[in-house]
């Protein structure tokens, strides 16, 4: 088996944190009941990946109306049951990184974002993720530490 690297490690940990915030925002499930149930009908991962996926899946919930308001003072035009569910929760990964890992370079975790849309949303979607992130990132303010992820 191929060992992953750790930004491919991460990069699967957020996939598989917006492929939870989605059955969650689609299912309308509790936090809980979507973590046990996501985790038992799927293929084991390594811990390392399903802990950081955990961890953004619960930094999203929990901080869900507050990262919520921060897209849309950001997505102008846009409310957030108006956006395409797989942008809007896309958004939300991103945030909550944004949010509760200050360490990690906001350009790595906007392009992070990115990359996760060019394979699962449409083109005219990346640039609108773009658009936001940095624009929360920037209303965010200087971090206050970060390094090379």
């Amino acid at each position: 088996m191929r060992q992953m690297t750790r930004s491919g490690t991460r990069r699967k940990s957020r996939e598989l944190a917006l492929q939870m915030l989605f059955q969650s925002d689609m299912g309308q499930q509790t936090a809980e009941q979507v973590s046990h149930n996501f985790w038992a009908n799927r293929d084991p991962v390594q811990a390392e990946v399903q802990g950081f996926a955990e961890d953004l899946f619960r930094a999203a919930s929990q901080r869900g109306s507050e990262i919520d308001e921060m897209i849309e003072t950001r997505a102008q035009h846009w409310r957030m049951e108006r956006m395409p569910a797989v942008d809007r929760n896309i958004l939300r990964v991103g945030v909550a990184e944004l949010l509760a890992f200050p360490q990690t370079p906001r350009p790595v975790v906007i392009n992070e974002a990115l990359e996760i849309a060019r394979k699962y949303s449409g083109p005219e979607s990346v640039q609108f993720i773009n658009g936001v992130l940095d624009g929360i990132a920037r209303d965010l303010g200087a971090p206050s530490g970060a390094h090379k992820e």
